[in-house]
């Protein structure tokens, strides 16, 4: 009986990645959770991780400002370990504060970040200038990774 065998870390980053940017251009909706249709950040990953079986975790009762540490306690419900946001790789994510406490999430990419963005209302891929590493707040790593 053959075994099946897992893959690499480094191809299941680059299918993470993949996965994030075959939602680009789709539009932002508040607890959207279909591409092409309307994601948020958190349908975003959410996708994601679903999609190449890392997760099977989801919260849909959130409002558009999730409560002080809301957020975090998702991740880790959903399995995803913090990882020091300075040895960040490929494919883990970014939790990200506008304001006061995290409120986003975005996808770390060759490039820069993928995320669902409201501001330009629609899942974007960009740089990661001064001014967004400034924002991030922690990082985070799927199961397994």
């Amino acid at each position: 009986m053959a075994s099946e065998e897992r893959p690499s870390q480094e191809s299941l980053r680059a299918a993470i990645v993949r996965e994030a940017r075959a939602c680009l251009g789709t539009p932002f909706r508040h607890q959207g959770r279909r591409v092409g249709r309307g994601l948020d950040c958190v349908g975003l990953v959410a996708h994601v991780g679903h999609r190449l079986g890392l997760v099977d975790y989801d919260h849909l009762a959130y409002g558009r400002v999730p409560s002080k540490g809301a957020l975090e306690q998702h991740l880790a419900a959903a399995g995803l370990r913090k990882t020091p946001i300075d040895v960040a790789r490929l494919g883990d994510l970014y939790l990200i504060a506008f304001d006061r406490s995290p409120q986003h999430l975005a996808i770390k990419t060759d490039l820069g970040i993928i995320h669902a963005y409201l501001a330009v209302r629609r899942v974007v891929e960009h740089r990661l200038d001064a001014a967004w590493r400034a924002r991030i707040a922690a990082a985070y790593a799927f199961p397994g990774l």
